[in-house]
């Protein structure tokens, strides 16, 4: 619960407040006071009677009663102080800076969750604690630096750790990027990024608040309210960046199916940011740089102009923007031989657009005019334009400014001088303008943010599952682990997945009987092994009665083997469909190709369930190897409405059995009439409550 008392206090107290600036209690009163606040501060402090010419008492019990508690005292004092303040003083927010809790030790993690315990049963707030604070327009409760001047319209920034939030600051301010509100959560004990962002989905007003967010988390805790929140914004004109580090795996993890070798937290993470709408971000200035793009006019079209007049970053900016998907197209005609004839002689409109080292400002002025009213197939431009320091460019900035003040195609400027003009780069950033100083951090960024996604809606659609007789095989397995052959047929024909006839036969004599009834020739496979290929468990292409025989009593003495499964050999493109439970984010659906290509290539696309058509075309049409599932050089492709469907039924199994931990439909066999599952294996888990 997010408190007025958090937001818009009328009192502060800073517990530990010091006229050492040097240390956090210090300097956090000094940021308040610096910010001018206008409410009643006080201090507790027991060795001092003023502190930075405010009044400090002995103890918590002698202030008069506070909205704000700031705290930066010992980690063993600090419960106590809490109680005094939320039950005797009326405090209903508190922002703990110390550190020494969940962080350290077992016991820190004790402290912690009494002070949590207690600030609930009040009602109140809590960030923190082992955070650096907030910084708002109504009060700085921060002892860190940098303090920028905050900007309505400047970027919310939520970060779970208070240095990278002073690094991404620090980086960010020079560039000219602005910030309206920042909160550093420190360990979420109570209160943490995705409650912040329900907060500001709960309370977003368009007319006054940033319609930027960043984050940066280490630990997503509550996915499906930062997906609920992070969309609902996002849907509302905001446009969100986040970073979420600690994404590796730290050393490899066994895994009993190719979903489970696939999947993974980060590729959860992936996910989930696409279903929101968020876009990813893997650093500081990967981050930053998307922020700015944020902070000017939306590109409606991935179709861009290159206004230059140095050719290197031109060719750079080029290649990272057609490697990001991005066009560059050329420039012809007409009003392309008009603009030429303004220019210097040498210069070219080609795009590139170069008007040479001696370009000077009224020619950038009467490019960027011919881009924005006689080029209606280019969407935006870039700007890039520095200084050998021959001479002044104040004017070119100038003209840079008015410009996209007029313009209606946005206009993104990297200006790379940033030492030998730092001058003029000052002041056209006193305009309240951003610069992108590097040309290829601008172009794959832009090109990642054109591409993000919108928002995934979930279209109703026909497709139905028997879940009642889906949760009578689930209810009926006593053990969790891997399903007999049996149930997993029952599970994949209650969910309407076509599947190959078969038979789990324990005998030679059953063996030859089932192949008969199948129709040669026919495929065995050993039951028990997980890896049967690994195993000699496969073997394809089997033509007679002999061969059966001879291929049961060489499977059935393979380890671990306690049946042979038969089926008639289909042939057809492998593909792959699986399903993962992962944690707290539910299941990831993947598909891609099969067989042994989903090993080699790992060719795969994921999505968080649910999954309806049209999210199952897009994961298709991801794939590296989508021209073969459409077919090339002659081949015919396959029944692409067909592997969608089996992924939506996928989704719908897993909705009506969570217990599903892992599943896989390898291979999938493709035709363009049809896809059928040839090899399937689940494995369920119940979780524990």
């Amino acid at each position: 619960m997010i408190t007025r008392q958090l937001t818009h206090p009328e009192s502060i107290v800073v517990v530990g407040g010091s006229n050492d600036v040097t240390k956090p209690g210090g300097k956090v009163l000094k940021n308040i006071l610096d910010g001018g606040f206008t409410g009643q501060i006080s201090v507790v402090n027991p060795k001092e009677s003023n502190v930075q010419g405010i009044s400090s008492y002995a103890t918590a019990l002698d202030i008069p009663n506070t909205d704000l508690a700031v705290i930066a005292i010992a980690a063993k004092y600090v419960p106590d102080v809490v109680d005094q303040l939320a039950f005797q003083k009326k405090t209903r927010a508190f922002i703990i800076l110390s550190a020494g809790f969940s962080e350290e030790s077992h016991e820190g993690k004790v402290l912690e969750d009494r002070i949590v315990a207690t600030v609930n049963q009040v009602g109140g707030s809590l960030i923190g604690p082992n955070c650096v604070g907030i910084l708002t327009p109504q009060h700085h409760s921060i002892f860190t630096y940098p303090i920028p001047t905050l900007n309505p319209k400047g970027c919310d920034f939520i970060s779970g750790s208070g240095a990278t939030a002073c690094f991404i600051m620090e980086a960010g301010i020079p560039k000219g990027l602005t910030f309206a509100n920042v909160y550093s959560v420190g360990n979420s004990a109570q209160l943490g990024i995705e409650d912040i962002l329900k907060h500001m989905d709960e309370t977003f007003d368009s007319a006054t608040d940033s319609p930027v967010k960043l984050l940066y988390l280490e630990t997503i805790s509550r996915p499906d309210m930062l997906l609920k929140h992070a969309s609902s914004l996002i849907r509302k004109g905001c446009r969100i960046a986040a970073i979420k580090s600690g994404s590796s795996e730290a050393g490899s993890r066994a895994a009993s199916s190719h979903t489970g070798a696939l999947a993974s937290p980060d590729l959860a993470v992936d996910a989930l940011f696409r279903k929101a709408g968020i876009v990813r971000c893997y650093g500081r200035e990967d981050l930053i740089t998307v922020a700015s793009l944020f902070m000017h006019p939306e590109l409606r079209g991935k179709n861009i102009a290159i206004i230059t007049h140095a050719g290197g970053p031109a060719v750079m900016l080029t290649d990272a923007l057609s490697s990001g998907g991005m066009e560059i197209p050329g420039l012809k005609g007409e009003a392309a031989e008009r603009l030429k004839e303004k220019l210097f002689p040498g210069s070219s409109v080609a795009n590139p657009i170069d008007f040479l080292a001696t370009g000077t400002a009224e020619q950038l002025g009467q490019i960027i005019d011919a881009v924005e009213n006689d080029f209606d197939e280019i969407d935006g431009m870039v700007v890039i334009f520095g200084t050998p320091g021959l001479s002044r460019i104040f004017d070119v900035y100038e003209l840079l400014d008015q410009k996209m003040k007029t313009c209606k195609k946005p206009i993104y400027p990297v200006l790379p001088s940033v030492l030998t003009a730092a001058e003029e780069v000052n002041m056209f950033l006193s305009k309240n303008r951003i610069n992108f100083p590097d040309e290829v951090v601008l172009g794959n960024a832009l090109a990642r943010v054109y591409h993000n996604p919108k928002p995934q809606m979930i279209e109703p659609d026909d497709f139905k599952v028997n879940s009642e007789a889906i949760r009578s095989v689930i209810n009926s397995i006593e053990a969790d682990g891997y399903l007999s052959p049996a149930h997993v047929q029952s599970l994949l024909d209650a969910a309407g997945i076509a599947r190959a006839g078969e038979a789990v036969v324990q005998s030679a004599e059953e063996a030859v009987k089932q192949a008969v009834r199948l129709g040669f020739p026919v495929v065995m496979k050993v039951v028990g092994p997980v890896h049967k290929s690994d195993v000699g468990g496969v073997a394809l292409h089997i033509a007679g009665e002999a061969e059966v025989i001879q291929t049961f009593e060489r499977m059935i003495r393979i380890k671990d083997t306690t049946a042979v499964l038969i089926q008639p050999m289909l042939s057809g493109l492998e593909l792959f469909a699986g399903i993962k439970r992962e944690g707290l984010f539910g299941h990831i659906l993947l598909a891609g190709l099969g067989g042994i290509f989903i090993e080699v290539l790992k060719d795969v696309s994921a999505e968080l369930v649910p999954v309806d058509l049209p999210l199952a075309e897009k994961m298709i049409r991801r794939l590296r190897s989508y021209a073969l599932l459409e077919g090339v050089r002659g081949q015919r492709g396959v029944n692409i409405e067909a592997f969608k469907e089996v992924m939506v039924r996928l989704s719908r199994l897993v909705e009506a059995a969570p217990e599903i931990a892992e599943l896989d439909l390898n291979p999938l066999l493709a035709s363009p009439e049809a896809v059928v599952a040839v090899d399937a294996r689940i494995r369920i888990e119940r979780v524990k409550k």
